[in-house]
């Protein structure tokens, strides 16, 4: 069963027969519903004439339009900050171009229903309040400015400042909760034990929303009074974020061989056998189609963990819609717990440089490009790879780059602050801050590119091979050049900031090294500067220091003894 809610809202204009404030609500249904949630939002617009009420409307239609236009792998947070960001840079843009809206900002309070939890997203003076078994409890703190003179003024608001800053919780639903999204001209003029009455007093939601915003002025309440009541009627399975979630009861299937067949699937060949998974090359007996299966080993029968990181991962692949990703194929009939996948003749990189194959330097920057470009699609999505390597990119017959496996990619947006998180990689094309259990990270994925690249062209890494538990140290990068004089310098340098030792000196973002590879010669990098010895190795610094003194020393003894 969805998610069920009934709603209510009103809003009346006060005695300045101007209402600035706004509301709104969307309550979408299906994969909608299940991927974004239920949002309603609550905007207080203040500035002269018709400012104030401009900033309200725009900030919540805009935020109800774009945060389902927003990925659905990103955490709800992430979404509404982002959509509100380029709504206050509007309302800011706007102010200065148009006098009648000078000054204008808004308040903004948004309550996101999904699946079992709620989230909340706070700037203003506006208010959540949540009732829970006839008790009524605050979720927002109001940003007014702490001092007797200007207890009414805004310390936060939309439009108030260039970057927005909003308040973000989150818990849990309950059968019966029911919400309530107000405006100052309610709250400012009911006390709490009031708001808490008139919810009691009217089961409807409707009928909540016009009792509360009708009481408000016939209280003498001196602005505009909205409401919004939202109940929540019915609540879905547990861990519903999955659309793949009924999955997870399905069985294993039994380790396959060449000819067997699995719902109209004929298994040609085993192409993986890994410690956890099963990837198998499979025909489509109803259409002739070839496409990879990918299981759990029969082993881990039983293991929630292992099951929900494969379904996990087929609900990552399937919003990745690019061609150099391998797509999955819908298979609503299944049997057993596994995913298909598009297959396409060819064969990964590291195949290739097992085989072998010599890489031309024009070739590598080609194929750079287009690993970068895929990168960069997951990292909009707010997906890291986590096991960039040549194991994992597929070069098809078709000339197309294809990115592999995203078993141990995360999704960035879903990880909670303290979330534990394994560490995975491949180590010699893991960052130093990786081997030091740093948290994941999107540059961490450039740094791999940038291994995979210089790999590619050398057969070596630039800081020698690491093994699994070994504990290296890092000096400076072996430039490329060492292993091929014809690499270029401007390439030479993008590869050295790509596999920095330090951070903060490699690109930022995968568009940035994109960029850089995309203008080569014509506008090169320049080459990073080597780190003075002191910082490289202390230890041999000082025993060069250690080692030029006594010389020194012996020096003078033998012009004495003389």
């Amino acid at each position: 069963m969805p998610l069920q809610v009934a709603v209510g809202y009103a809003s009346l204009t006060g005695p300045r027969e101007r209402n600035e404030d706004f509301c709104g609500l969307a309550t979408p249904a299906g994969q909608e519903l299940e991927n974004k949630g239920i949002i309603a939002a609550v905007a207080d617009g203040i500035g002269g004439h018709k400012g104030g009420r401009e900033a309200a409307e725009y900030t919540v239609r805009g935020l109800l339009a774009d945060y389902y236009a927003t990925p659905d792998t990103w955490s709800v947070p992430h979404a509404i900050e982002t959509v509100t960001t380029a709504l206050n840079r509007w309302v800011i843009a706007e102010a200065g171009r148009n006098a009648e809206l000078a000054g204008m900002a808004t308040t903004l309070s948004a309550l996101v229903l999904r699946g079992r939890r709620y989230y909340t997203a706070h700037i203003g003076d506006s208010r959540i309040y949540r009732m829970q078994e006839g008790r009524l409890a605050a979720l927002t703190v109001d940003h007014t400015w702490e001092h007797p003179e200007l207890k009414n003024v805004l310390s936060r608001a939309v439009g108030l400042d260039p970057r927005v800053l909003m308040d973000f919780a989150d818990g849990e639903l309950a059968l019966n909760d029911r919400f309530l999204l107000v405006s100052d001209g309610v709250w400012g003029v009911l006390p709490d034990a009031l708001l808490a009455e008139v919810l009691l007093d009217h089961p409807e939601p409707q009928a909540a929303a016009a009792a509360l915003t009708s009481l408000a002025l016939a209280h003498g309440g001196h602005d505009n009074a909205t409401t919004v009541v939202i109940d929540v009627q019915a609540l879905p399975r547990a861990s519903l974020r999955d659309s793949l979630e009924s999955a997870a009861s399905l069985p294993l299937p039994h380790r396959l061989k060449v000819g067997h067949e699995i719902d109209g699937l004929v298994v040609e060949e085993v192409l993986h056998d890994a410690r956890e998974t099963l990837l198998y090359r499979v025909r489509d007996l109803r259409n002739g189609q070839q496409l990879v299966l990918k299981t759990l080993q029969p082993a881990l029968q039983g293991d929630a963990g292992a099951s929900a990181a494969l379904l996990m991962e087929e609900w990552r692949a399937r919003r990745v819609l690019s061609p150099h990703f391998p797509q999955v194929v819908p298979s609503d009939e299944r049997s057993g717990l596994y995913y298909l996948m598009t297959w396409h003749a060819g064969a990964t990189l590291q195949a290739r440089l097992d085989a072998d194959q010599h890489f031309p330097v024009g070739e590598v920057v080609r194929l750079g490009i287009t690993l970068l470009k895929g990168i960069a699609l997951l990292h909009r999505l707010d997906i890291v790879h986590r096991d960039i390597k040549p194991a994992n990119i597929h070069l098809g017959q078709d000339g197309t780059l294809r990115i592999l496996d995203l078993g141990v990619a995360l999704s960035l947006g879903e990880r909670k602050a303290g979330d534990p998180v394994s560490q995975a990689g491949t180590p010699s094309y893991m960052a130093p801050e990786l081997l030091a259990d740093a948290p994941p990270a999107p540059g961490f994925d450039l740094y791999a590119a940038g291994v995979t690249l210089y790999h590619l062209l050398t057969r070596k890494y630039p800081y020698g091979e690491i093994e699994p538990f070994q504990k290296p140290k890092f000096g400076e990068p072996v430039r490329p050049t060492r292993w091929r004089p014809e690499i270029p310098g401007w390439l030479e340098n993008i590869l050295l900031k790509a596999v920095a030792r330090d951070a903060n000196e490699r690109f930022e973002t995968a568009e940035e090294f994109l960029l850089a590879l995309e203008r080569g010669a014509s506008r090169p990098l320049a080459a990073p500067s080597r780190q003075p010895l002191a910082q490289r190795n202390p230890l041999m610094l000082w025993k060069i220091v250690a080692a030029a003194s006594l010389a020194v020393n012996f020096v003078l003894l033998l012009k004495m003894l003389h």
